[in-house]
């Protein structure tokens, strides 16, 4: 197994506001980027989302816990982020476990993050968190 995905961790976890011009060490210009709430193709708009993503959420780290290498070039990451937003849960710690498919040459040029939209927000919203805690306890 490489070395890249426990680096591409260590150097995606010191990101913020001041520094985003990493992204172009780690990613490559034609990135595919996606999550549950997100389509993004391409470094000038994956800087775009980060500016924005850490311009409304001051209080953003990532703990990462493990890397799966499939093969050379394509594995997965192991996650929890922790953050604050003014808006949601009143301002309290959110954590929130996930993964991340990435697939690489150099430079990450596909990356796919899965977790539960509704535990990153929408759970945290007021009236429609309720109803979604409700819905998922009736579920389980």
């Amino acid at each position: 197994m490489s070395a890249f995905l426990p680096r591409f961790a260590e150097r995606f976890a010191t990101l913020d506001t001041h520094n985003l011009d990493l992204l172009g060490d780690l990613y490559s210009e034609d990135v595919a980027f996606r999550d549950p709430l997100h389509q993004i193709s391409g470094l000038p708009a994956l800087r775009a989302y980060f500016a924005q993503l850490y311009a409304n959420v001051p209080d953003v780290h990532y703990r990462f816990e493990g890397t799966d290498e499939l093969e050379p070039g394509h594995g997965y990451i192991r996650w929890t982020l922790h953050f604050r937003h003014p808006r949601l849960a009143r301002g309290e710690l959110i954590s929130l476990q996930g993964c991340s498919h990435l697939r690489w040459h150099e430079r990450v040029h596909f990356h796919q993050d899965y977790f539960d939209a509704g535990a990153l927000l929408y759970e945290h919203v007021p009236v429609m968190g309720g109803a979604i805690r409700w819905l998922k306890g009736r579920l389980a």
